[in-house]
């Protein structure tokens, strides 16, 4: 089905949205994207882009940007976040060097994604805050927070979390509390840091960290275990004194970290279910969803953004690919749907494992370390599946 032509809005100008809009606009679409913010600022922190994402990236593009803006891995290190000690290293770089795992500040991605959308002739309108979908009609309506109203063919909800066309499309359902909160915050980094994704596991808690910006940035990611509800949502400020006291049994290298604190922001993290309808199909219209408002994920993966890049090229060319838009719809689901279900349950059983606590904590860091000593690469082998998935070839 050609996508010349065909009329298209995008609900929400992140990563899901940028990337679908331009990747629906190069195959001829004309799209628009509503957005809620007044602006597009240089808000969030740290994103991994891994060789999934940057397949994506590569194919609308944008692959010299990636490569200007970022930094690429030479490794991962599980470390044990009391000590400090390095309990198993995955070299990257070194094993797999055709490999592109990336270090980007959000705002570096978003911006861009953005230039790369506008570049393709998508038109971005910002103040939109949508409030209510409706799927009843001949087309989507959609309502915004200052009671405009239209009726548009073709409606896309890139709209995160709390997505309202998540919902119109599959009702209200409560998310479940993790009991485990998360913190994220940005340091200076200290002169000639190695570009390395640290992960500090503890009991009941772990500590991400890499650096950012050409190393000039170090990206902070802490979670820990507790009960006490936390609102969902990224724009919740904590005091630096609270960050610190969680982490005051960790290794002075993570210490050293927190001490540099100044900002920080916190978080509950809440499972949600993958999404059971991801699409509607109207007597005159359609509507579809992707990234987190289709499959929201824990940040235990780091593979958010990279689904959501995943989404759009899938979405683009099953449409561009079918006889009709219902055939293209359906192929996406039944494509994406598998594949983010798996990957966000392989983000849970991080959560588990990097928490673990007396014997059993013991035994698993000599495993890991038996096994990076012994076997480096089959840890990199188990997540062939994941990394080296290319939605850009079929």
């Amino acid at each position: 089905m050609s996508m010349i032509g065909q009329r298209i809005t995008v609900l929400g100008a992140g990563v899901a949205g940028l990337a679908v809009a331009q990747a629906l606009a190069l195959r001829g679409a004309q799209v628009t994207i509503l957005e809620q913010a007044d602006a597009i600022r240089e808000v969030g922190a740290g994103l991994q882009v891994s060789p999934n994402g940057a397949t994506v990236l590569r194919a609308l593009g944008l692959g010299p940007a990636l490569e200007a803006v970022s930094l690429r891995a030479t490794a991962v290190e599980l470390r044990d976040g009391l000590d400090g000690d390095v309990v198993t290293r995955l070299d990257v770089g070194r094993l797999r060097p055709q490999d592109g795992y990336h270090f980007v500040h959000r705002a570096d991605l978003i911006s861009l994604l953005l230039k790369g959308a506008r570049e393709a002739g998508v038109e971005l309108r910002l103040l939109q805050k949508i409030d209510q979908i409706d799927l009843s009609g001949q087309q989507p309506r959609y309502v915004t927070a200052l009671g405009d109203e239209a009726e548009v063919d073709f409606l896309i909800g890139a709209d995160g979390l709390h997505s309202p066309l998540r919902q119109a499309l599959n009702g209200k359902v409560a998310p479940f509390f993790t009991r485990q909160v998360a913190w994220r915050a940005l340091v200076p980094c200290e002169a000639g840091a190695e570009p390395v994704a640290e992960v500090h596991m503890g009991p009941g808690r772990h500590l991400v960290s890499y650096p950012l910006r050409g190393g000039t940035l170090r990206n902070i990611v802490a979670v820990e275990e507790r009960n006490r509800w936390v609102e969902e949502g990224w724009s919740l400020r904590d005091d630096p004194m609270e960050l610190r006291l969680a982490f005051e049994e960790f290794s002075p290298r993570v210490r050293g970290w927190l001490d540099q604190v100044e900002d920080v922001w916190l978080w509950g993290l809440f499972r949600h279910p993958v999404a059971k309808r991801w699409f509607g199909v109207q007597p005159e219209g359609a509507a579809v969803i992707l990234g987190d408002a289709a499959h929201p994920t824990l940040p235990f993966l780091a593979q958010g953004a990279n689904m959501a890049l995943e989404d759009a090229w899938v979405l683009a060319a099953s449409l561009s690919g079918a006889d009709t838009i219902a055939a293209g719809l359906a192929a996406y689901q039944s494509q994406r749907a598998p594949r983010t279900a798996r990957i966000v349950e392989a983000a849970n059983r991080n959560a588990r494992a990097y928490h673990l606590r007396g014997p059993v904590r013991s035994v698993a860091h000599l495993g890991l370390r038996l096994g990076g000593w012994m076997a480096p690469e089959l840890a990199l082998r188990r997540f062939d599946w994941l990394y080296h998935h290319d939605v850009t070839v079929g």
